[in-house]
């Protein structure tokens, strides 16, 4: 049986050794999306900055791939009585990327990943 704790960093070594240590940037915050000035239908990079120091990074790539999750927060709980507060929800899903997505110029369509929580007996949570 795989568990994810232990084969994650199992992964993320190879990766490190694929792409070069020094080709991987961690704790770096992006908000804007940096349109090609050639295909205005397509994104040349993104724009960020580091949450740990004082530094900005612009970074140009051939290809972009956001992944930075759903919007679960965009949606209240619907838990009562005692289970309010034992929601679980992911923090980190803010809908950032659906927003700059959007602002550079994507079609949302579906929004497929919406959170759908697993009900349980007072409360709801995460289903793996």
């Amino acid at each position: 049986m795989i568990h994810g704790e232990s084969y994650k960093p199992i992964i993320a070594e190879a990766a490190k050794m694929a792409v070069g240590e020094e080709n991987i940037y961690e704790r770096v915050f992006i908000f804007e999306l940096l349109k090609d000035k050639n295909d205005p239908n397509a994104v040349a990079g993104a724009v960020g900055f580091s949450v740990r120091q004082p530094k900005f990074y612009v970074f140009k790539a051939k290809a972009v791939l956001l992944a930075t999750g759903g919007a679960t927060l965009l949606f209240r709980p619907r838990s009562t009585g005692e289970a309010t507060g034992r929601t679980w929800y992911a923090i980190f899903d803010t809908g950032s990327g659906y927003y700059m997505g959007l602002k550079a110029g994507a079609m949302l369509t579906q929004f497929e990943h919406r959170f759908i929580p697993f009900r349980f007996k007072d409360g709801y949570g995460p289903v793996g």
